[in-house]
């Protein structure tokens, strides 16, 4: 039989996932705003293209996103809490 010591422990935990999915969530939110705003005739420019949300919001928050990502893989969190 083997002792609780020698089983194998996963690197990440509860706390990791949480984080990872909350950082996946930014950046496909990011993603889907970022989408959109071409225009159906290629010759009929589309000023949307360059719209505030598009420009600067999205990119952000897939920032913010690979941010927490960084976090939930580097944080560490003890067994005893």
């Amino acid at each position: 039989m083997m002792a609780n010591k020698d089983k194998p422990e996963f690197i990440f935990r509860q706390h990791n996932f949480k984080w990872m999915l909350m950082g996946i969530g930014f950046i496909a939110l990011g993603f889907i705003l970022m989408s959109g705003g071409g225009s159906e005739d290629p010759n009929v420019f589309n000023p949307e293209v360059f719209n505030w949300r598009r420009i600067r919001l999205a990119p952000t928050l897939v920032i913010i996103g690979l941010g927490i990502q960084f976090y939930a893989i580097l944080s560490h969190r003890n067994k005893n809490s």
